[in-house]
């Protein structure tokens, strides 16, 4: 690699770094205090799908990199809540993972925007693993706001979100132990 395709790698490094410092606006929007950042969701979802892939016998490699691209345009765009995900805000996430992605050398551009058009066409049995992870991770997330700062209100939408998406029978499992749980 020469010193230009070094420079865009770090770059990337450095933006996809970016997502430590942005909050969920979700639990932001509701008065969490000190809520998670995207990076935080985005880690835990990669350790959901580690350990869900090999349980049910998905591509590991191609969930754990999923959760890992699935949320990087928030780098560029903000995390955005469901009322702001409009048709514009889709066209700019497309804009800003292929902005990020360029960094990359290109095998590895057209390799992960691959992986996450296929995410966000949500067919394949990796794509929507994630999706379910995704938001069994964000119900897990309110569970503990909601044990750590009772006063909250609203924290109960997103357990119902993640209630409407989640429909394969070991997630289901997992989202019933999370609510009957108190801890």
């Amino acid at each position: 690699m020469g010193k230009s395709e070094l420079d865009n790698l770090i770059e990337f490094f450095r933006m996809a770094g970016q997502l430590k410092r942005v909050p969920r606006s979700g639990w932001v929007e509701v008065g969490v205090d000190s809520p998670e950042s995207v990076a935080d969701h985005t880690f835990r979802t990669a350790i959901f799908c580690m350990i869900l892939s090999d349980l049910q016998d998905l591509d590991r490699s191609k969930t754990l990199q999923m959760a890992l691209l699935h949320d990087l345009p928030e780098v560029i765009t903000g995390d955005l809540t469901p009322k702001e995900r409009t048709e514009d805000a889709k066209e700019k996430e497309d804009a800003a993972i292929k902005q990020l992605l360029s960094l990359l050398p290109v095998r590895l551009l057209e390799r992960y925007l691959k992986i996450w058009l296929e995410y966000e066409e949500s067919k394949t049995r990796e794509a929507k693993a994630v999706r379910e992870l995704e938001k069994l991770e964000m119900a897990l997330q309110a569970k503990e706001y909601q044990k750590a700062e009772p006063s909250i209100k609203g924290i109960e939408r997103f357990i119902k979100s993640a209630d409407r998406v989640i429909t394969s029978p070991e997630v289901r499992k997992l989202l019933s132990c999370i609510l009957d749980s108190d801890r």
